[in-house]
């Protein structure tokens, strides 16, 4: 049981971070530019902004589109707490077990946004058909590499003063670093079992 609770415990944790820092963010900074923060120079910033739909900004084109995609992270997130507790049950490498706890600490963190914010924060879009589930995701982190127009011809982001990199939240990172982590030392996590050669047939001569 123990170790269930471990694992789980991370996850719990990374929701607990993202959401402290989200309503910190919140209630103690002012929205865009204004209230802007500089950490570190000019290249990383504290920037409080919301994101209304996927990963950079993207949107699904459809009046429901939110709700569909809110929705699918309700199903996903379950997915990825059954197969953590399955991962766990057959003993899995330590730091993929961890990872994959980041990974749905992340997803949830994110889910909480998207399903009560706009109802806890009314930060829903104004042409929402309710503001549940369809809340705005809480970004601060801003890394500014770059900011400038896009040529039109760039697809998606095309045609938009923009930055190189987006900004994201605690849920983000912790996704990010998990999938990360599990590209780098997927050969450890995932090792392949060596083919048995197949003993040659004896070939028996017959003395005359």
């Amino acid at each position: 049981m123990n170790k269930y609770i471990k694992y789980f415990g991370i996850a719990l944790l990374v929701i607990l971070i993202d959401q402290a820092v989200k309503m910190l963010v919140h209630f103690e900074m002012d929205f865009g530019t204004p209230g802007q923060i500089k950490i570190f120079g000019d290249w990383f910033k504290l920037h409080y902004t919301t994101n209304p739909g996927m990963a950079f900004g993207m949107e699904l084109g459809t009046e429901y589109g939110k709700l569909l995609l809110t929705s699918f992270r309700l199903v996903a997130m379950f997915g990825i707490g059954y197969y953590l507790y399955y991962i766990i049950q057959k003993k899995n490498h330590p730091l993929y077990i961890i990872c994959i706890s980041m990974i749905l600490g992340g997803a949830i963190g994110n889910l909480i946004d998207s399903i009560f914010y706009g109802v806890w924060l009314n930060n829903a879009p104004y042409d929402a058909p309710t503001p549940w589930f369809h809340g705005q995701v809480v970004d601060m982190f801003y890394f500014d590499i770059w900011e400038g127009y896009i040529p039109d011809w760039v697809p998606l982001w095309g045609g938009s003063y923009t930055a190189l990199w987006p900004i994201f939240n605690i849920a983000d990172a912790a996704i990010f670093v998990g999938v990360a982590i599990i590209l780098i030392f997927q050969g450890r996590f995932f090792p392949e079992t060596p083919k048995k050669e197949s003993p040659e047939p004896e070939i028996e001569v017959n003395e005359q």
